[in-house]
């Protein structure tokens, strides 16, 4: 099979995986999916924000807990040892 042949066939099939794009099980969510507004975007930005930030102080909190009173909880559970 030449060159060409082997390109043409690799182009077709991909053309025919294109043309089921919008028909198969995620059509439908292709063809209602739009371009969010900027007011949309922009809230979804503050609340991911708000979100890794309450999840990163939250982690920070433990981790300080842990650091400072951890060895004074250990040594008092374990009688000192």
């Amino acid at each position: 099979m030449a060159f060409l042949d082997r390109a043409r066939n690799i182009q077709d099939r991909f053309d025919n995986r294109l043309r089921t794009v919008g028909h198969g099980k995620y059509g439908r969510i292709l063809r209602m999916a739009r371009r969010p507004t900027s007011e949309e975007y922009v809230k979804v930005l503050q609340v991911t924000w708000l979100g890794a930030v309450l999840i990163g102080v939250v982690g920070f909190a433990i981790y300080i807990f842990f650091s400072q009173s951890g060895p004074w909880i250990w040594t008092h559970l374990t009688g000192g040892v």
